[in-house]
């Protein structure tokens, strides 16, 4: 049996980027990935880094969020300079656009919501006129009412985000497990042993980071992870000159040059099909807000599948039945992994989640059934 100082489960975003923070932190630590069998959200991630929209009657995630967009920059360096890999990070500011009064009413005093529960934190935030977004958005379409705008939104590229996490942390001294989905674990105060595939392993610390899979693994670790899969399908246009310097919540232009559309919210279970009414629902509202995307060809779709706790927030805890056994549940593994390489992973390393992170534990969950 190989004995580790901590063991994560699950490789991807969200794994990944706590395996390569502990590594970054000194532990030595084993990477257990499914690989691309498993229902991985990476493949699917729209690479937004959004802060805008996050935290609505949650403040303590708009506080996450924003602090993840922060050191988004850092982290974009560092993985470039340890790797050699680009992972395509811009911070130019984001925008919603609005279709007519009424979503732009309703835009606006969500976004006012977000300000008052910001409190001293802060939030900036501007309702820009349909002048001001097609100054910014050039050949926006006639039915784009206006927009919110935040400076602290940005996009990434998703999957040369998990390539440089795993580069990383394999060039920190990680073990690196593929296709390696747990059999058997057994778990004690500080003391885990899995087995996956011929591998026995150990380690006095467990993080669950398998996504969709946590549902399942958390019990057994004295955890619980009530998440559910919610579909989600992207449609990407043929490669064109740089057209869009902001990213928008549904459009963006890639690195490469292609036009991503999305995004569906779709309650299928975990069917990762695709459906054509919802691909036309998604490109008939992209070429509302930009009429010229008629003009390209789609080359590309897919659907993948988003891992959804009940109210849309993380979950992070630290087992009380078996300390030492964490867990990390999140939909958001773009927007949150400097937050989880940079900060989480510090924290599971030291052996304790900061008191910052109590409103994300799942007993949030535990409430008393009506009499």
């Amino acid at each position: 049996m190989r004995g580790y100082d901590a063991i994560v489960i699950g490789g991807g975003l969200v794994g990944s980027a706590i395996a390569y923070g502990l590594v970054r932190a000194g532990l030595k630590t084993a990477l257990l990935d499914e690989g691309d069998v498993a229902y991985r959200a990476a493949r699917g991630n729209f690479g937004l880094v959004w802060v805008q929209s996050k935290g609505l009657g949650a403040p303590h995630y708009q506080r996450w969020t924003r602090f993840s967009a922060e050191a988004w920059p850092s982290l974009a360096v560092e993985l470039r300079e340890i790797t050699g890999i680009a992972v395509g990070h811009e911070r130019p500011g984001g925008v919603h656009l609005c279709l007519g009064e009424g979503e732009f009413a309703a835009r606006a005093a969500m976004m006012e919501r977000l300000r008052r529960e910001a409190g001293n934190f802060g939030f900036a935030y501007r309702m820009l006129d349909r002048k001001e977004v097609a100054a910014l958005l050039p050949g926006l379409g006639p039915a784009v009412t206006g927009a919110s705008y935040t400076p602290y939104d940005g996009h990434a590229d998703p999957l040369a985000l998990l390539r440089a996490f795993h580069t990383g942390f394999v060039l920190g001294g990680g073990r690196y497990y593929p296709h390696s989905r747990v059999a058997a674990a057994a778990a004690a105060p500080g003391d885990f042993r899995l087995r996956a595939g011929s591998e026995e392993i150990a380690a006095p610390k467990a993080v669950l980071a398998a996504g969709l899979g946590n549902a399942e693994l958390a019990p057994l670790f004295g955890l619980s992870a009530p998440v559910k899969p919610q579909r989600g399908q992207i449609l990407v246009s043929e490669r064109v000159r740089p057209l869009l310097p902001l990213p928008t919540t549904t459009i963006r232009q890639t690195g490469e040059g292609g036009i991503m559309l999305g995004d569906s919210q779709e309650e299928v279970g975990f069917d990762t099909g695709q459906s054509p009414a919802v691909m036309k629902t998604i490109a008939r509202r992209a070429v509302l807000c930009f009429p010229w995307l008629a003009e390209l060809q789609i080359v590309r779709a897919w659907a993948a599948l988003r891992v959804m706790p009940p109210d849309g927030l993380p979950i992070y805890d630290h087992s009380e039945r078996c300390p030492g056994a964490f867990l990390a549940s999140c939909h958001s593994g773009v927007t949150l992994a400097a937050a989880h390489a940079g900060r989480l992973a510090p924290m599971i390393a030291k052996g304790m989640l900061d008191p910052m992170l109590e409103p994300f534990s799942a007993r949030r969950f535990d409430v008393p059934a009506a009499a």
